[in-house]
């Protein structure tokens, strides 16, 4: 097994839920030094508490995106999708030349296109990921393709940190369509079971509905899929909507109409909404999909927009 080469010094770009993740667990590792910049860092009303947590992890918060680029020798940009070309902009300003940028966003092919030149146009290392499941059951080692002219370097570096990166091509695009075809099948039967799921309770038919579901495809404990369906939809709702129209985007992108990727993206902006309205407060997180069901169906899901 190779050593890890703690010398290396970590910049995360978002430190939401993976970035912490990443950041946690390369800390624990001994990396030399391990930073932060986060949107909300430039918010008065909630970056105290972001930098607080953050300095309790040992993760530097930094002032600016570009004081972030003046430490790091490796980005790794863990940004919602539609910050990505935004996020790149940023590097471009302010990244050192040879640095890697290594972008985590769950974006369209060409728009990891325009963010890998806006990197490389700097002079920095442009590598994309397509993150090919939930990141917190399997932490650092999450399975991700990579692609990119120095993704194999790169990769060769992080593996012994951990990371599970499978490099599929030199060239930009590849790894992302990959993820967003993906996406396509996984959001949309998050969309669908929620869909589907809730109508069922509201008519009283669910146990037959799930009977049925269980004779056609034995293999899925639907009622445990329907929890975890409910839930990370409900918890991460918002960002998977961008997620998905940028799925939208890459199936427009092939030429074709992207009618079941544009509805996942407002289905799960719909739940996202309620959810941010408080409509499932207090639901615990081993909570049976029913509860996310009867808080929807006690606060419709479509309503006819006032006169």
């Amino acid at each position: 097994m190779e050593i890890p080469d703690k010398t290396v010094r970590i910049g995360h770009v978002g430190y939401g839920e993976v970035g912490t993740i990443l950041s946690q667990a390369l800390k624990a590792q001994g990396v030399a030094w391990i930073g932060t910049w986060d949107i909300v860092l430039a918010d008065p009303a909630q970056a105290s508490a972001m930098a607080a947590r953050a300095r309790a992890a040992g993760i530097e918060p930094c002032e600016s995106a570009a004081a972030l680029y003046r430490e790091a020798t490796v980005v790794i940009s863990a940004v919602t999708a539609s910050n990505t070309y935004i996020a790149a902009q940023d590097a471009g300003r302010s990244i050192r030349p040879g640095t890697f940028y290594l972008d985590l966003s769950s974006a369209s092919p060409d728009t990891k296109a325009r963010a890998a030149k806006l990197v490389e146009e700097a002079g920095a290392h442009y590598v994309e990921a397509g993150v090919m499941t939930s990141v917190p059951p399997y932490g650092i080692g999450v399975p991700m393709v990579v692609g990119g002219e120095r993704a194999a370097e790169l990769a060769r570096t992080l593996a012994p940190f951990g990371f599970a990166m499978e490099v599929v091509s030199q060239n930009i695009g590849v790894a992302s369509a990959i993820k967003m075809c993906r996406s396509v099948i996984i959001k949309g039967m998050e969309a669908l079971v929620i869909e589907s799921f809730t109508t069922a309770r509201k008519h009283g038919v669910e146990a037959r509905v799930l009977e049925s579901l269980k004779e056609t495809f034995p293999g899925l404990d639907w009622e445990k899929q329907g929890a975890y369906f409910f839930s990370r939809v409900v918890k991460h709702g918002k960002r998977r909507a961008e997620e998905m129209r940028e799925a939208a985007v890459t199936v427009r992108e092939a030429g074709f109409d992207p009618c079941m990727a544009a509805a996942t993206a407002e289905k799960q902006a719909g739940v996202a909404k309620l959810a941010s309205q408080g409509v499932f407060a207090g639901i615990g997180p081993e909570a049976d999909w029913r509860h996310y069901a009867d808080c929807v169906i006690r606060e419709p899901y479509q309503r006819k927009k006032s006169a």
